[in-house]
């Protein structure tokens, strides 16, 4: 028996659509601060991918953190409102 991988995707993003979570630039907390929050907060990040996030929403004023199902991307994102970053989530 062969599996679908192709088909198993589409199954998977119609039961649970992809939502993206967007980190806003903010003027109120370091770099240093903004790195240590997504880390914290997203625990799949790495050191070079947080820092990559940080410096696209500090340069362009947002970025996309994570791509997942609703329910997580909410979880992230009060996640990452608990740390006083400013971040929402929309369908991908």
């Amino acid at each position: 028996m062969q599996v679908d991988l192709e088909k198993l995707a589409r199954l998977r993003d119609a039961l649970f659509p992809p939502y993206k979570v967007i980190l806003f630039n903010d003027d109120e907390n370091t770099m240093d601060y903004v790195v240590a929050a997504l880390l914290h907060a997203v625990n799949s990040l790495t050191l070079p991918e947080a820092e990559r996030i940080m410096l696209t929403a500090h340069v362009t004023g947002s970025a996309v953190v994570v791509v997942c199902p609703k329910e997580m991307a909410e979880y992230y994102q009060e996640r990452l409102l608990s740390y006083g970053l400013t971040a929402t989530i929309e369908p991908d």
